[in-house]
């Protein structure tokens, strides 16, 4: 099989881009990247996509609440669009797949609410074909919180959701939620289109359980691949159907470029990506 191509999500430099997008994106292709994972990208399809054009770079894939009013993060929420505004705007930035990236906690304590999170994204999957476009679904922990006779939700869901629904198993998280990822990455098999490379030291309890203090990004310990906690490594060893590895950090640890060219080089040495 083919090795995976290295991308950036550009939520890890969410400032720098929006204060200088052609700048930004410059300085990533002259660090080695080709591509880019794109988030915050629906209300300016046309700027971004002319800054990636300017810069030679592209963008696969990209982060967009599908199943929720706004999309949550660390640092605040982002009102969010009907689907089909960010299928066509992800259609002229000229992705192939859009990935869920977070679906309330409270909607993965029970299996009536990961039956409802599957129905919704097999229903946009269909809705996003009609663009020429997949979906896929990006997990944080809290997936990982709530079984079902000794099934994960994530697992659950994974049963339940149509194979044409990508997954990007975003590895800091899922070892946050207890998991053993390589193993992960493994059961997960063809079903698995990108892993998000980020390390550091993992959360010693799961930020979304239940009763678990106020989390935000600014209390994560994150550092350069391949010198944190994660067995990011083994995971990527374990997986033989992975098209994209796409760096990240929720919170970089000094200058965001010289964080992503650093976890770059751990992809390029370790011969992880093409």
């Amino acid at each position: 099989m083919p090795q995976p191509i290295a991308s950036v999500q550009l939520y890890s430099l969410a400032k720098e881009f929006s204060a200088d997008m052609r700048g930004s994106l410059d300085r990533l292709a002259a660090i080695g990247f080709a591509n880019v994972e794109a988030f915050d990208f629906v209300s300016r399809p046309a700027q971004i996509r002319a800054a990636l054009d300017a810069s030679g770079l592209a963008s696969p894939t990209g982060h967009a609440p599908l199943l929720s009013d706004e999309l949550w993060t660390p640092d605040g929420v982002i009102p969010t669009p009907e689907p089909d505004v960010v299928f066509a705007a992800a259609a002229e930035i000229g992705m192939s797949t859009v990935f869920e990236p977070f679906v309330a906690p409270e909607r993965w304590l029970t299996e009536d609410g990961v039956a409802d999170i599957a129905e919704r994204l097999n229903r946009a999957a269909e809705r996003a074909a009609t663009f020429g476009l997949s979906v896929g679904y990006h997990n944080h922990a809290q997936e990982f919180v709530a079984s079902f006779d000794g099934q994960s939700a994530y697992d659950r869901f994974v049963q339940l959701v149509d194979p044409r629904v990508q997954l990007e198993l975003d590895l800091f998280w899922a070892q946050t939620g207890g998991q053993d990822v390589p193993a992960m990455v493994t059961a997960l098999g063809d079903r698995l289109t990108a892993v998000h490379v980020k390390d550091g030291r993992v959360p010693v309890s799961n930020p979304w359980a239940p009763g678990a203090p106020e989390f935000g990004s600014d209390s994560l310990d994150q550092r350069h691949a391949g010198t944190g906690e994660v067995l990011l490594a083994d995971a990527l060893r374990a997986g033989d159907s992975i098209r994209y590895a796409v760096v990240e950090y929720d919170r970089a640890p000094g200058d965001v470029f010289d964080d992503v060219a650093a976890s770059l080089a751990f992809l390029k040495d370790g011969g992880f990506v093409a």
